[in-house]
């Protein structure tokens, strides 16, 4: 069993330009007690009063896992850990040449001295204690040894080998992580950072050594480039290694959009394990794989549905006629063969053009071509938007609609005219606003003041069904609106095929 202390809370929360609110942090750590990690480091209390009121209301959430706070060796930070409740104290100290001489300026042995002090203080108060040698891999092994071995006799319950700078190939990680695991008799962990994109490698490499604790944060968020991502390294670990852990992995895509949405980090469209494109599929001949057997071209040991996500056909110029027959026919379409090869020809051209083709793309053609137009379908029907905006006014945008044959008319504020709009238009679905915005992007296709806007939208409902759609105006808001009336349709018209 290789247990998983997630630290998203805190050194995730380093991430430049990401700042948590108290609530926002509970919401999380709530989330992660949900998806089974062991830890959760819920911050650094004695950093500010927040902070520490942050992680006291996190530790006394009563979840399942282990609340951990953060303090250096000061009795100080300490005792504020102590104060918020924590079941686990992380303390740390540098241990290498270029950090002792620049930061803490102390010698080696007054850091060891002071190191064995700490852990006996965390341990005179009944609770966990973890030691950190920062830095641990540019500290000299001697000496590493030494403070290792200190602190498991002051009473440590686990010591974290971290590569605090991210420089270590997984072989050199191995063969530190093993030699350190020769000589303790206690819970070894390792913390890695992501400069040279080997956290994930080199965590592995350390369960391979003998560690049995990896720290991990949600989207691989982190100082600088970030630390271990929590989804690639659990998967991996599961997947391709056969160990075990506590992560219920079919939460891992719904955690990730959770963090993605509270720090405001995007994740890329390529990202591994929770990435949109992770099981999407463009390629006719990777396609045609796929709608036949799914490990054709999948890792077959990692399915979508085992972290929460779903596979997906993706249309384009490299569209091959199995996947536009498998999704025409998941939207309710049978065409012809001849009908068939006229919709591909004219997903291709769009394609070659360099647009996306979405999903309102995708039934435009086909009903042109099966020519089944049905304009009577659409769910909402949009008749005006009106838009006040300004430098002393909120931007407030006021849409009529008729909504399954009832006219509607709703007024919403946003933090610019077209959130306004799209707020509106959503408060008009009603029970049916669960229908959220997964994509929004505005480009301009020609120059000048009065540019063309292209604007391409993606919603999603509670089912995890995704559908995209376009429209190119001058009018940045009515184009995003068009767009947006647009997807919805196309996504209402979707599940009531679906649902017969």
């Amino acid at each position: 069993m290789v247990k998983i202390f997630d630290t998203t809370l805190r050194d995730g929360e380093q991430t430049p330009g990401v700042s948590l609110t108290p609530e926002e942090k509970l919401i999380i750590a709530r989330q992660l007690d949900k998806l089974g990690v062991n830890v959760i480091e819920a911050g650094f209390p004695v950093s500010s009063k927040g902070e520490f009121e942050s992680v006291r209301a996190i530790a006394n959430e009563g979840l399942t896992a282990t609340v951990c706070g953060l303090s250096r060796i000061i009795k100080n930070d300490i005792d504020r850990c102590l104060d918020a409740d924590v079941g686990m104290v992380h303390v740390f100290v540098s241990t290498s040449d270029i950090q002792i001489a620049h930061t803490i300026k102390k010698s080696r042995e007054e850091i060891v001295a002071d190191s064995i002090k700490a852990v006996e203080y965390v341990k005179d108060h009944g609770v966990l204690c973890l030691f950190s040698a920062m830095d641990a891999t540019r500290t000299p092994p001697a000496f590493l040894r030494e403070i290792f071995t200190a602190v498991e006799g002051a009473g440590a319950d686990i010591i974290n080998i971290p590569d605090t700078v991210g420089v270590m190939a997984p072989s050199a990680f191995h063969r530190l992580v093993k030699e350190v695991c020769s000589y303790m008799n206690i819970l070894v962990d390792v913390h890695c950072h992501n400069d040279f994109g080997l956290a994930v490698a080199n965590s592995l490499a350390a369960v391979e050594a003998g560690a049995r604790e990896v720290q991990v944060t949600v989207n691989g968020l982190g100082e600088r480039a970030g630390n271990a991502n929590l989804a690639e390294t659990v998967m991996s670990l599961h997947s391709i290694y056969g160990a075990k852990t506590s992560i219920r992995t079919q939460y891992l895509v719904e955690t990730a959009r959770l963090v993605e949405r509270l720090t405001e980090t995007r994740i890329p469209i390529n990202a591994p394990i929770v990435g949109d494109n992770a099981f999407s599929h463009e390629s006719g001949i990777h396609s045609h794989g796929v709608i036949e057997r799914s490990d054709t071209f999948e890792p077959g040991i990692m399915t979508p549905e085992m972290v929460g996500h779903r596979r997906r056909i993706v249309l384009g110029k490299h569209t091959g006629r199995h996947a536009v027959k498998k999704v025409l026919e998941e939207a309710g379409y049978h065409p012809t063969e001849d009908q068939l090869q006229e919709i591909l020809r004219r997903i291709k051209e769009l394609g070659d053009k360099g647009k996306q083709v979405t999903d309102a793309d995708l039934q435009t053609i086909a009903e042109v071509v099966l020519g089944e137009i049905a304009k009577g379908e659409q769910a909402l029907v949009l008749k005006e938007v009106a838009v006040m905006t300004g430098n002393t006014i909120t931007p407030t945008a006021t849409v009529r609609a008729l909504f399954r044959g009832e006219e509607k008319v709703l007024a919403n504020i946003g933090v610019g005219p077209v959130d306004a709009a799209v707020k509106a238009v959503r408060e008009i679905l009603g029970q049916d606003s669960l229908i959220r915005v997964r994509d929004f992007r505005i480009e301009a296709i020609t120059g000048g003041s009065d540019a063309l806007a292209e604007v391409v939208i993606g919603v999603e409902d509670t089912e995890g069904r995704k559908v995209s759609a376009r429209s190119a105006r001058e009018d940045i808001v009515m184009a995003s609106v068009e767009a947006l009336v647009s997807a919805i349709n196309r996504l209402l018209l979707l599940e009531e095929r679906t649902s017969k």
